[in-house]
Protein backbone atom coordinates (compact mmCIF):
# COMPACT_ATOMS: atom_id res chain seq x y z
CA UNK A 1 0.00 0.00 0.00
CA UNK A 2 2.91 2.18 0.33
CA UNK A 3 3.96 1.95 -2.53
CA UNK A 4 0.70 2.57 -4.29
CA UNK A 5 0.63 5.66 -2.02
CA UNK A 6 3.82 6.83 -3.51
CA UNK A 7 2.44 5.98 -7.44
CA UNK A 8 -0.66 8.31 -6.48
CA UNK A 9 1.37 11.34 -4.86
CA UNK A 10 3.15 10.92 -7.71
CA UNK A 11 0.22 11.22 -10.22
CA UNK A 12 -0.89 14.30 -8.34
CA UNK A 13 2.27 16.37 -8.73
CA UNK A 14 2.78 15.18 -11.88
CA UNK A 15 -0.54 14.90 -13.65
CA UNK A 16 -2.76 17.29 -10.87
CA UNK A 17 -0.19 19.71 -10.79
CA UNK A 18 -0.93 19.85 -7.16
CA UNK A 19 1.24 21.93 -4.66
CA UNK A 20 3.80 20.26 -2.32
CA UNK A 21 1.86 21.42 0.71
CA UNK A 22 -0.88 19.51 -0.84
CA UNK A 23 1.13 16.96 -1.48
CA UNK A 24 2.42 16.44 1.77
CA UNK A 25 -1.35 16.85 3.71
CA UNK A 26 -2.44 13.63 1.18
CA UNK A 27 0.33 11.72 2.36
CA UNK A 28 -0.04 11.92 5.70
CA UNK A 29 -3.47 11.30 6.41
CA UNK A 30 -3.40 8.62 3.81
CA UNK A 31 -0.36 7.38 5.78
CA UNK A 32 -2.45 7.46 9.06
CA UNK A 33 -5.37 5.22 6.74
CA UNK A 34 -2.71 2.72 6.09
CA UNK A 35 -1.52 2.34 9.83
CA UNK A 36 -5.03 1.52 10.76
CA UNK A 37 -5.86 -0.52 7.69
CA UNK A 38 -2.77 -2.53 8.49
CA UNK A 39 -4.33 -3.16 12.17
CA UNK A 40 -7.33 -4.84 10.59
CA UNK A 41 -5.25 -7.35 8.98
CA UNK A 42 -5.47 -5.11 5.61
CA UNK A 43 -2.63 -5.27 3.23
CA UNK A 44 -4.43 -4.39 -0.23
CA UNK A 45 -6.43 -1.41 -1.43
CA UNK A 46 -8.44 -3.31 -3.40
CA UNK A 47 -9.83 -5.61 -0.15
CA UNK A 48 -11.26 -2.40 1.57
CA UNK A 49 -14.90 -2.05 2.41
CA UNK A 50 -17.09 1.05 2.88
CA UNK A 51 -17.62 -0.33 6.10
CA UNK A 52 -13.48 -0.70 6.78
CA UNK A 53 -13.15 3.22 5.85
CA UNK A 54 -16.20 4.25 8.47
CA UNK A 55 -14.37 2.38 10.94
CA UNK A 56 -11.54 4.33 10.48
CA UNK A 57 -13.55 7.75 10.65
CA UNK A 58 -15.03 6.11 13.97
CA UNK A 59 -11.85 5.98 15.19
CA UNK A 60 -10.91 9.52 14.06
CA UNK A 61 -13.95 11.04 15.93
CA UNK A 62 -12.80 8.95 18.95
CA UNK A 63 -9.67 11.19 19.50
CA UNK A 64 -11.66 14.74 19.10
CA UNK A 65 -10.46 15.77 15.78
CA UNK A 66 -11.74 19.24 14.44
CA UNK A 67 -14.56 18.54 11.69
CA UNK A 68 -12.10 20.38 9.31
CA UNK A 69 -9.42 17.76 10.17
CA UNK A 70 -11.83 14.66 9.94
CA UNK A 71 -13.32 16.39 6.52
CA UNK A 72 -9.35 16.99 5.02
CA UNK A 73 -9.08 12.94 5.60
CA UNK A 74 -12.16 11.98 4.17
CA UNK A 75 -11.25 14.07 0.69
CA UNK A 76 -7.69 12.55 0.62
CA UNK A 77 -9.49 8.81 1.03
CA UNK A 78 -11.91 9.97 -1.80
CA UNK A 79 -8.92 11.42 -3.77
CA UNK A 80 -7.29 8.41 -3.56
CA UNK A 81 -9.97 6.15 -3.86
CA UNK A 82 -11.36 7.39 -7.39
CA UNK A 83 -7.66 7.76 -8.60
CA UNK A 84 -7.67 3.91 -7.99
CA UNK A 85 -10.75 3.64 -9.58
CA UNK A 86 -10.14 5.26 -12.34
CA UNK A 87 -6.56 3.01 -13.13
CA UNK A 88 -8.58 -0.13 -12.56
CA UNK A 89 -7.07 -1.02 -8.95
CA UNK A 90 -9.87 -1.80 -8.01
CA UNK A 91 -13.82 -2.92 -9.25
CA UNK A 92 -15.37 -0.45 -7.00
CA UNK A 93 -15.42 2.96 -4.85
CA UNK A 94 -16.08 2.57 -0.90
CA UNK A 95 -15.36 5.83 -0.21
CA UNK A 96 -18.40 6.86 -2.31
CA UNK A 97 -20.33 7.13 1.28
CA UNK A 98 -18.33 8.13 3.22
CA UNK A 99 -20.36 12.18 4.27
CA UNK A 100 -17.91 15.11 5.31
CA UNK A 101 -19.06 16.30 9.13
CA UNK A 102 -20.54 19.92 9.20
CA UNK A 103 -17.84 22.26 9.23
CA UNK A 104 -18.48 25.44 11.17
CA UNK A 105 -16.98 28.57 9.29
CA UNK A 106 -14.67 31.06 11.45
CA UNK A 107 -14.86 34.75 10.65
CA UNK A 108 -10.98 35.21 10.02
CA UNK A 109 -8.75 36.93 12.62
CA UNK A 110 -8.50 40.72 10.67
CA UNK A 111 -6.16 43.24 11.93
CA UNK A 112 -7.60 47.43 11.76
CA UNK A 113 -5.66 49.73 9.71
CA UNK A 114 -4.23 50.65 13.15
CA UNK A 115 -2.48 47.31 14.16
CA UNK A 116 -1.03 46.93 10.45
CA UNK A 117 0.22 50.75 10.35
CA UNK A 118 2.27 49.76 13.31
CA UNK A 119 3.11 46.67 12.38
CA UNK A 120 4.34 48.05 9.50
CA UNK A 121 6.59 50.26 10.97
CA UNK A 122 8.43 47.82 12.52
CA UNK A 123 11.27 46.61 10.82
CA UNK A 124 14.36 49.40 11.06
CA UNK A 125 14.66 50.18 7.28
CA UNK A 126 18.19 51.67 8.44
CA UNK A 127 19.72 47.54 7.44
CA UNK A 128 19.29 45.34 4.71
CA UNK A 129 17.07 42.46 7.13
CA UNK A 130 14.85 45.71 7.80
CA UNK A 131 14.47 47.00 4.06
CA UNK A 132 13.66 43.28 3.34
CA UNK A 133 11.14 42.79 5.67
CA UNK A 134 9.18 46.02 5.28
CA UNK A 135 9.57 44.76 1.72
CA UNK A 136 8.10 41.33 2.21
CA UNK A 137 5.27 42.78 4.55
CA UNK A 138 4.27 45.90 2.61
CA UNK A 139 4.11 43.30 -0.34
CA UNK A 140 1.45 41.31 0.96
CA UNK A 141 -0.30 43.76 2.76
CA UNK A 142 -0.64 46.12 -0.67
CA UNK A 143 -1.80 42.92 -2.84
CA UNK A 144 -2.91 39.98 -0.36
CA UNK A 145 -1.11 37.11 -2.05
CA UNK A 146 -0.32 34.15 -0.32
CA UNK A 147 2.66 33.80 1.67
CA UNK A 148 3.11 30.32 -0.67
CA UNK A 149 3.12 32.91 -3.26
CA UNK A 150 4.71 35.84 -1.63
CA UNK A 151 8.73 33.40 -1.04
CA UNK A 152 8.04 32.34 -4.65
CA UNK A 153 8.06 35.38 -6.47
CA UNK A 154 10.94 35.73 -8.65
CA UNK A 155 12.89 39.30 -9.46
CA UNK A 156 11.17 38.96 -13.29
CA UNK A 157 7.85 38.98 -11.34
CA UNK A 158 8.05 42.96 -10.22
CA UNK A 159 7.71 45.76 -12.20
CA UNK A 160 8.21 48.86 -10.48
CA UNK A 161 8.12 51.17 -13.25
CA UNK A 162 4.43 50.62 -13.90
CA UNK A 163 3.80 48.97 -10.54
CA UNK A 164 2.53 45.40 -10.27
CA UNK A 165 3.86 42.14 -9.37
CA UNK A 166 2.48 38.91 -11.45
CA UNK A 167 1.40 36.08 -8.96
CA UNK A 168 2.42 32.45 -9.89
CA UNK A 169 -0.70 30.07 -8.21
CA UNK A 170 -0.17 26.65 -9.23
CA UNK A 171 -0.50 26.85 -13.04
CA UNK A 172 -2.07 30.19 -12.86
CA UNK A 173 -0.72 33.29 -13.00
CA UNK A 174 -2.40 36.93 -12.03
CA UNK A 175 -1.35 40.64 -12.04
CA UNK A 176 -1.82 42.43 -9.15
CA UNK A 177 -1.34 46.54 -8.56
CA UNK A 178 0.29 47.84 -6.19
CA UNK A 179 0.51 51.02 -4.56
CA UNK A 180 2.99 53.93 -3.68
CA UNK A 181 4.28 52.84 0.06
CA UNK A 182 4.84 49.08 -1.10
CA UNK A 183 6.66 50.55 -4.47
CA UNK A 184 8.80 52.23 -2.47
CA UNK A 185 9.47 50.01 -0.25
CA UNK A 186 10.54 47.26 -2.92
CA UNK A 187 12.65 49.75 -4.94
CA UNK A 188 14.77 50.38 -1.60
CA UNK A 189 15.04 46.28 -0.77
CA UNK A 190 16.22 46.02 -4.58
CA UNK A 191 18.60 49.27 -4.64
CA UNK A 192 19.94 48.69 -0.80
CA UNK A 193 19.51 45.08 0.44
CA UNK A 194 18.85 42.56 -1.51
CA UNK A 195 22.54 42.25 -3.06
CA UNK A 196 23.67 42.05 1.23
CA UNK A 197 22.29 38.58 1.30
CA UNK A 198 22.27 37.39 -2.84
CA UNK A 199 26.00 36.81 -3.46
CA UNK A 200 24.99 34.59 -6.15
CA UNK A 201 24.11 36.57 -9.31
CA UNK A 202 22.12 33.78 -10.86
CA UNK A 203 19.62 33.72 -7.92
CA UNK A 204 16.35 34.36 -9.02
CA UNK A 205 14.59 34.96 -5.50
CA UNK A 206 12.87 38.12 -4.95
CA UNK A 207 13.29 37.17 -1.16
CA UNK A 208 15.84 35.01 0.45
CA UNK A 209 17.14 34.46 3.73
CA UNK A 210 20.04 35.55 5.53
CA UNK A 211 22.32 32.84 3.40
CA UNK A 212 21.18 34.42 -0.03
CA UNK A 213 18.15 30.98 -0.63
CA UNK A 214 14.34 31.45 -1.17
CA UNK A 215 13.02 32.59 2.01
CA UNK A 216 10.88 29.75 3.50
CA UNK A 217 7.32 30.16 4.96
CA UNK A 218 8.59 29.29 8.53
CA UNK A 219 11.41 31.61 8.04
CA UNK A 220 8.68 34.31 6.86
CA UNK A 221 6.79 33.54 9.95
CA UNK A 222 8.99 34.08 12.34
CA UNK A 223 9.55 37.85 10.73
CA UNK A 224 6.10 37.80 11.50
CA UNK A 225 6.00 36.93 15.04
CA UNK A 226 8.55 38.94 15.71
CA UNK A 227 7.49 42.12 14.26
CA UNK A 228 3.69 40.93 15.68
CA UNK A 229 5.05 41.48 18.94
CA UNK A 230 6.89 44.23 18.81
CA UNK A 231 4.01 46.15 17.88
CA UNK A 232 2.20 45.40 20.89
CA UNK A 233 -0.27 42.66 18.75
CA UNK A 234 -0.84 39.63 20.99
CA UNK A 235 -2.92 37.99 18.83
CA UNK A 236 -2.14 34.47 17.18
CA UNK A 237 -2.11 36.26 13.39
CA UNK A 238 -0.30 34.50 10.76
CA UNK A 239 0.80 35.55 7.37
CA UNK A 240 -2.82 34.98 6.15
CA UNK A 241 -3.98 37.45 8.64
CA UNK A 242 -2.69 40.28 6.51
CA UNK A 243 -4.81 38.47 3.45
CA UNK A 244 -7.61 38.65 5.58
CA UNK A 245 -7.25 42.26 6.58
CA UNK A 246 -6.16 43.44 2.89
CA UNK A 247 -9.81 41.82 1.93
CA UNK A 248 -11.97 43.77 4.76
CA UNK A 249 -9.48 47.33 4.32
CA UNK A 250 -10.58 46.59 0.70
CA UNK A 251 -14.19 46.64 0.64
CA UNK A 252 -14.23 49.05 3.75
CA UNK A 253 -13.28 51.71 1.08
CA UNK A 254 -15.32 50.87 -1.36
CA UNK A 255 -13.35 48.24 -3.66
CA UNK A 256 -15.89 46.29 -5.68
CA UNK A 257 -15.94 42.53 -4.80
CA UNK A 258 -15.33 41.29 -8.37
CA UNK A 259 -11.90 42.75 -7.92
CA UNK A 260 -11.38 42.59 -4.78
CA UNK A 261 -12.06 38.35 -6.05
CA UNK A 262 -9.39 38.62 -8.99
CA UNK A 263 -6.34 40.10 -6.85
CA UNK A 264 -6.68 37.35 -4.52
CA UNK A 265 -7.10 34.71 -7.05
CA UNK A 266 -10.37 32.99 -5.77
CA UNK A 267 -12.02 30.63 -8.12
CA UNK A 268 -15.43 30.98 -6.84
CA UNK A 269 -16.68 34.53 -5.74
CA UNK A 270 -18.20 32.62 -2.66
CA UNK A 271 -14.76 32.49 -1.24
CA UNK A 272 -14.48 36.08 -1.14
CA UNK A 273 -17.88 37.31 -0.27
CA UNK A 274 -16.76 35.99 3.69
CA UNK A 275 -15.78 39.38 4.34
CA UNK A 276 -18.64 40.88 3.06
CA UNK A 277 -19.80 40.44 6.24
CA UNK A 278 -17.33 41.93 8.30
CA UNK A 279 -18.33 45.38 9.10
CA UNK A 280 -17.29 46.41 5.29
CA UNK A 281 -19.41 49.99 5.73
CA UNK A 282 -18.19 50.68 9.43
CA UNK A 283 -14.98 52.64 8.18
CA UNK A 284 -15.69 54.02 4.80
CA UNK A 285 -15.68 57.42 5.65
CA UNK A 286 -12.22 57.03 7.33
CA UNK A 287 -9.99 56.72 3.62
CA UNK A 288 -9.51 58.49 1.40
CA UNK A 289 -9.04 56.09 -1.23
CA UNK A 290 -9.78 52.24 -1.59
CA UNK A 291 -6.66 51.12 0.08
CA UNK A 292 -5.33 52.88 3.22
CA UNK A 293 -1.47 53.24 2.41
CA UNK A 294 -2.13 54.01 -1.48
Amino acid sequence: MERTLAEFIAYLHTTKNTSNNTEISYQRDLKKLIRYLDGQNIHDFAEVTSLDLKGYLSELKSENLASSTISRNIASIRALFQYLFKEGRVTADPSEELKPPKVEKKMPEILSVQEVDRLLKQPNINTAKGLRDSAMLELLYATGMRVSELIHLQVSDLNLQFGYVICHDTDKERIIPIGNVSKRALAEYMEHGRDYFVKNKNEKSLFTNCSGRSMSRQGFWKVLKGYAEAAGIYRDITPHTLRHSFAVHMLQNGADIKSVQEMLGHSDISSTQIYLGMNVAKMRDVYMKAHPRH
